[in-house]
């Protein structure tokens, strides 16, 4: 029987004492980048051959509309890595943070208090938060639709056409909450012709614990007459568990998720098309795998408390989340003669509703467990033209977006003093949220002559926010529900927001395989309020209102084509913050956390980064990226350490999310059978630094990693592929946090963490059926 009290304690590194291997593994990585990039000769990378072969698939450039037109991404003058709808295929990914360690200076992560809540980073700039009114620096777009939160956003994918990360601000063309940058996920359209895909998959933990998870999807798409065509896409997963949970004995991390999406693409004449979709998902299953490890201040749990580089947990509420999500997006093109242009008009709304329990205490007893309601409905609509005239390239357009959402989560605390029967004290609150924004924006891309294009773009946004709040201190023992109605609002107000963001650069073509780029960049994240109110002083640490946040980037970029399809891409960065949003995160003996929002600092941000795609032969493909960032604080407006002093120590202290090194390298290999068919193989490798979770630098995040690795076969008329994979294979613990839990919880011990689990090793099987 698993004895809590004689768990072991854990132990932990300092994130900030990286050894001297892991800089000279990065520089001499970056160095090899480099070298080859000046000695790639056609000798030892030969032009590949025309073929549907793994290399090929990932050397294929991807359309992308970084731009809001579409270009191939080595003609955009930014910071972008984009996967196509095959590269995605080959590479297996079943959702964003499958690539959370692939990209340089790029982190994706789900927070994990319950399922797919994105806490994403990029070039240091990222959130610690699960609140529903806090704004994202990382915006995520679906179809050219902006999501206005982050809960449901880390989901399973499918059937995609594209998947596009933007590094760097990108407010000029996507309005606010895009300061790190920008997701844009496209989904695939109607075939010309009729055709069936189908893919079945099961993977799972081969240690021995945990259940299975099994994957059907499919999608059927063709033309309904000569101007209407169609595709019905369909997605189903059941996972029993990945995780142990030592309390009971039982699989952990069960989650059910369906989700299915009908497309209609119609053509009224030559000039329109208008594509219509509705994504309905539906998802539930366990809550978080919750682990308690010793804090920053050396407190272990004291009921349970595990190593922090193990998968072992123990808890005595399992949670649940349940969510459904229904997305609508109509899309119209015109195009127009004026300016052989396109007005383009985009149209969203989507509906989230979702509950959900947790186990804060991450004890096998009841300390601090946590229910919540969030019920969000957003519209949205982006009317833009795009057109060229002479040596002028034209973007311009209005953007209207309103969200609504109403908020409340119950803390059950001390449950253990009643026997487990009832919580011996609750906390209720939440708020109800509103936003409305309006804005304008436009670019030009302007050719001087063969070598030279300047840019410039501006973007003024006007934002309303209203938040009716009712403060999680203020009813004690006295339950109810804001999504209901039957809370009281003791704080209510509303604030009103107007910025200018742009952005100006140029490109220079050295020759017709090689440009350098450069631009300066102004991005907004938007002021607000905090609906999980715990401060009883409500003008000091109360809901607000905070301030926004505004980013100055400044970028120079080198991006080239080599011989036989290969790409070596450079960004040297310098990134100027002010009145920096920050989720202050501290223990607290009577609440267990509360969560402080406030504009704590100004920062700087240098980073640099390499990437490329390298042909070693006919049908061998090396991959590689290095990105390296230094950030630090310039001024501190808030005790972030929470010793009561505003200094120098608070100055001293690391920015949260910002990994100092992050690189990869991978292998791809193709070997053809002749009659038989051909095989595929691929092996990567992705290293990401420690990072510190909270302000104060108590929490942080394990170092990262990451092997990768697949095999598939390819039937000779190309219709089937089975496949073997495997992700995470070196079983590298992940958490989506590290909250620092308080010594005591008032008259119980308590200390450690919460720390919500990710999934370790994976290896699964898969088969693929393609009637095109």
């Amino acid at each position: 029987m698993f004895d809590f009290h004689d768990a072991m304690h854990s132990s932990s590194s300092d994130p900030r004492a990286s050894t001297h291997g892991r800089y000279a593994a990065a520089l001499i990585a970056a160095g090899l980048a480099v070298l080859w990039g000046a000695w790639a000769t056609p000798a030892l990378a030969q032009e590949q051959e025309a073929s549907d072969f793994g290399t090929s698939v990932l050397l294929e450039e991807v359309l992308v509309t970084a731009r809001k037109r579409e270009e191939l991404a080595q003609d955009v003058p930014l910071s972008v890595t984009a996967y196509g709808a095959e590269q995605l295929e080959a590479l297996k990914v079943r959702d964003l943070s499958n690539l959370s360690v692939a990209m340089p200076n790029v982190a994706m992560d789900d927070i994990a208090t319950f399922r797919t809540i994105a806490n994403f980073s990029i070039r240091g700039l990222g959130i610690n938060s699960s609140i529903p009114s806090i704004d994202p620096t990382v915006g995520v777009f679906v179809d050219g639709v902006y999501m206005g939160q982050n809960a449901g956003l880390v989901v399973d994918l499918f059937d995609i056409r594209s998947i596009e990360v933007l590094r760097g601000p990108q407010g000029t063309l996507f309005g606010r909450n895009v300061t790190g940058g920008a997701i844009l996920i496209n989904t695939r359209r109607p075939a010309e012709e009729l055709e069936f895909s189908a893919r079945a998959a099961i993977d799972g933990n081969p240690n021995g614990d945990g259940g299975l998870t099994s994957y059907l999807m499919g999608s059927l798409s063709g033309p309904l007459s000569d101007r209407l065509a169609f595709r019905l896409s369909a997605y189903a997963s059941n996972d029993d568990g990945w995780f142990e949970n030592l309390a009971t004995g039982d699989d952990f991390g069960a989650a059910d998720t369906t989700i299915i999406r009908p497309v209609l693409q119609w053509r009224p004449n030559d000039a329109v098309e208008v594509f219509l979709r509705w994504e309905h998902l539906e998802s539930d299953g366990d809550g978080p795998a919750s682990q308690n490890h010793t804090n920053g201040l050396g407190i272990p749990g004291f009921f349970a408390n595990f190593e922090r580089d193990s998968f072992d947990f123990a808890i005595d509420e399992p949670g649940f989340y349940d969510f459904e999500n229904d997305l609508v997006t109509l899309e119209v093109n015109w195009d127009v003669g004026f300016g052989d242009g396109t007005f383009t008009n985009i149209f969203g709304w989507k509906d989230y509703v979702s509950t959900a329990r947790s186990d804060i205490d991450a004890q096998p007893v009841w300390l601090f467990h946590a229910p919540a309601w969030n019920n969000a409905e957003q519209f949205s609509n982006e009317f833009r033209y795009n057109g060229t005239f002479r040596d002028a390239t034209v973007t311009a357009g209005v953007y209207w977006f309103t969200n609504e959402v109403e908020y409340h989560e119950r803390r059950e605390l001390l449950g253990l003093a009643t026997g487990g029967v009832a919580p011996a004290l609750t906390q209720d609150g939440g708020g109800d949220y509103e936003v409305d924004s309006l804005a304008v924006f436009g670019t030009v891309d302007y050719v001087l002559n063969d070598r030279w294009t300047l840019l410039a773009g501006i973007r003024y946004t006007m934002e309303d926010k209203r938040a009716d709040i009712a403060s999680l201190v203020f009813n004690v023992n006295r339950p109810c529900n804001v999504t209901e109605g039957s809370c009281p609002f003791d704080f209510r107000d509303k604030e009103s927001w107007d910025a200018v963001s742009g952005k100006l650069g140029f490109t220079y073509e050295m020759s017709d395989d090689q440009r350098l780029y450069g631009h300066w960049s102004r991005s907004h994240r938007s002021g607000g309020y905090n609906l999980r109110n715990t401060a009883v002083d409500t003008v000091n640490l109360g809901p607000g209102p905070f301030d926004e946040e505004t980013v100055d980037s400044f970028e120079v970029g080198y991006k080239s084509e080599l011989s036989g399809g290969g790409r070596l891409n450079a960004a040297l960065f310098f990134t100027q913050v002010d009145d920096m949003q920050r989720e202050v995160n501290r223990a607290d003996p009577i609440a267990g956390v509360v969560q402080v929002i406030r504009n704590t600092a100004d920062a700087e941000i240098l980073g640099v980064e390499f990437d490329g795609v390298f042909p070693l032969g006919d049908r061998t493909l090396l991959t590689a990226s290095v990105g390296w960032i230094d950030p630090q604080y310039t001024r501190v407006k808030f005790d972030l350490n929470g010793d009561g002093v505003l200094d120098r120590e608070d100055k001293k202290l690391g920015l949260p999310r910002a990994a100092e090194w992050t690189y990869s390298v991978g292998l791809n290999h193709d070997a053809d059978l002749g009659e038989w068919g051909r095989l595929s193989a691929r092996v990567s490798y992705a290293y990401r630094d420690e990072s510190f979770y909270t302000d104060s630098n108590l929490g942080y995040l394990l170092d990262q990693n990451r092997v990768d690795a697949g095999l598939d076969f390819h039937t000779a008329d190309g219709r089937w592929v089975f496949s073997l994979y495997g992700r995470n294979l070196l079983d590298e613990v992940n958490h989506g946090g590290d909250t620092q839990l308080p010594a005591v919880l008032g008259p119980l011990p308590a200390g450690g963490t919460f720390s919500p689990l990710g999934k370790g090793r994976v290896m699964g099987i898969e088969v693929t059926f393609n009637s095109r």
